[in-house]
């Protein structure tokens, strides 16, 4: 896509024309004209700390960026989205996650709902049932206590919790174990079977219709399992082994849940945004009620920065300008996520959806087809792994890609020397992908290593660095609960306002349809059924897998 077919605007078009020449600047030529230039591209808030500056931008881009901002309303479609409008127009619905961190009092109220009161009250029945479980006094059917929790999602129902309960591990509660199991792919429930004991486990389904494919042929197998080690006594208690997070009633109790072990939440909650709701129960079994409330409170703090700061100040607004800069008028297709924390393992890959569900689209919220480059390809690793695996690319490959580095100032453990390493490896990548090596200084470090001229000229091409690689920095203080709920909140609404920039409904997810109506025809011929019209490779496949097995 073109950066020629972005729809007409004043904003846009002057942006275009920046673009022309800033595409042959070089960053380290902007901070040598500027040494406040980290003091004037870098800003604070809820406890984050953003350092912007080095983007292959200026003064004048980053005008010109928050002009286009405005041209799109998006302070109009940010307070739409908190007062609960129904923004998620193909689905006629209100976009409502922020609520489900903020105080009671501060919550929209729908036409039929209390929203502030319903979501206080199934905060309440969660830290009643968390308190019961990490206190002992939820027992399994043989009167021992839970030690092992298993969740049972698949997408936001497991992504995000699975995310921040490695994130926070070092808040978690030391007799609970917690597992995640999403793949239909047996082996990853059967791995976590291996590792624990029915009487002492507890089941977690997560799917809001109790429909979901993946996700209840895991509970059924799961339940097979129980009632199979445990005999008579557990079918008898099954009931403790076993809760819900849904809206199916109907479906849970069926299952053998009892009703009052159904957690629900609203239609207003978005899987890949749904960690703050009851899909957060083993979150709060982890952390207790205390530090999942810290959780709340740091993403509330990002939710009322977001809503009432200028945009020039604004964190959210900054992050998601940047990249649109990046991507729609430097024309760099992907970003990559850099975390310099062992426990935010998981973070790369949380992001993956909540970005590229939410805004890869080709398909503006009217209906029409968008008219610019959307969401770029998101993916990363932990620092220091990703040095000695793909920064190669990103320091010398043909693309550029844009990074993120995050990392946090404190280390939660006490081991001497650990974090001055991490720290200098992430400040260091960050500088020689903005810095580069330059043909004199290749030379001199050639010459110093006692090359002579033939040796010099066949290695100095392998050894120069362009830089000119744009990155941003993402500080906290310590990995906290309050800065975790911060740091994901910062990224939601990044998200939020790169839809609005790109004109999308960034709160459905109708590509995901398809592929899983196709799978369910598939299984049904997998297991013997008639078989359906396919082409002849699908058709081929499935011959194949049946001749396998029979």
């Amino acid at each position: 896509m073109n950066i020629a077919d972005i729809p007409a605007s004043p904003a846009h078009h002057a942006l275009q024309a920046h673009a022309q020449s800033a595409r042959n600047w070089h960053m380290r030529d902007l901070f040598a004209a500027d040494p406040d230039r980290f003091s004037r591209m870098s800003l604070e808030a809820a406890g984050i700390f953003l350092d912007y500056s080095k983007n292959r931008l200026d003064a004048h881009t980053l005008q010109l960026l928050f002009a286009l901002a405005r041209e799109k309303n998006l302070a109009a479609r940010r307070d739409a989205m908190f007062a609960g409008a129904p923004i998620n127009n193909t689905e006629g619905r209100a976009v409502l996650h922020t609520a489900l961190r903020a105080p009671r009092e501060l919550a929209p109220q729908l036409a039929q709902q209390d929203v502030g009161a319903d979501v206080h009250s199934v905060l309440t029945r969660m830290r009643r049932f968390s308190d019961q479980v990490r206190s002992g006094q939820w027992r399994g059917y043989d009167g021992r206590i839970i030690t092992d929790v298993v969740n049972i999602g698949i997408g936001g129902s497991d992504l995000g919790p699975k995310m921040a309960a490695h994130a926070l591990r070092s808040y978690s509660h030391p007799r609970l174990k917690m597992h995640f199991v999403s793949n239909v792919d047996g082996h990853d429930l059967d791995a976590v079977l291996q590792q624990i004991e029915p009487a002492t486990s507890l089941f977690i389904v997560a799917s809001k219709t109790f429909t979901t494919i993946e996700t209840m042929m895991n509970a059924r197998s799961a339940r097979a399992w129980l009632l199979a080690h445990g005999g008579a006594d557990a079918e008898a208690g099954l009931a403790k082994h076993f809760v819900a997070v849904s809206t199916n009633l109907a479906a849970v109790t069926e299952f053998g849940i009892a009703p009052e072990n159904m957690f629900p939440f609203w239609d207003w909650v978005g899987g890949r945004y749904s960690l703050w709701s009851a899909i957060g129960l083993p979150l709060m079994l982890a952390l207790g009620h205390g530090y999942f409330g810290d959780l709340l409170a740091g993403a509330h703090a990002m939710d009322r920065h977001f809503c009432e700061a200028e945009l020039e100040q604004n964190l959210p607004v900054i992050l998601a300008m940047c990249g649109v800069w990046n991507r729609n008028y430097l024309g760099f297709g992907a970003h990559s996520i850099a975390c310099y924390h062992q426990d935010l393992a998981h973070f790369p890959a949380y992001l993956q959806q909540l970005e590229m569900e939410s805004n890869g689209k080709s398909v503006r919220s009217n209906g029409q087809p968008v008219q610019q480059a959307t969401c770029p390809l998101i993916w990363g690793e932990r620092g220091t792994n990703g040095q000695h695996a793909y920064f190669q690319l990103l320091h010398q490959g043909t693309d550029i890609i844009p990074l993120d580095f995050i990392a946090a100032l404190n280390a939660s453990h006490d081991l001497p020397g650990h974090q001055d390493a991490l720290l200098a490896n992430c400040f260091a990548q960050a500088e020689a992908l903005m810095r580069g090596k330059q043909e004199d200084e290749v030379r001199a470090e050639l010459r110093q290593a006692g090359m002579n001229e033939t040796q010099q000229a066949q290695l100095l091409p392998h050894k120069l660095f362009a830089g000119n690689r744009p990155s941003n920095m993402i500080l906290l203080e310590m990995l906290t609960p309050h800065a975790l709920g911060a740091l994901i909140a910062l990224y939601e609404h990044k998200t939020f306002v790169q839809g609005v920039i790109w004109d999308l409904n960034s709160f459905d997810q109708w590509g995901v349809e398809l592929g899983k109506a196709l799978a369910a025809t598939i299984q049904r011929e997998l297991a013997g059924g008639a078989a359906a019209a396919h082409d002849s490779s699908t058709a081929g496949l499935i011959a194949r897998a049946r001749q396998a097995r029979f």
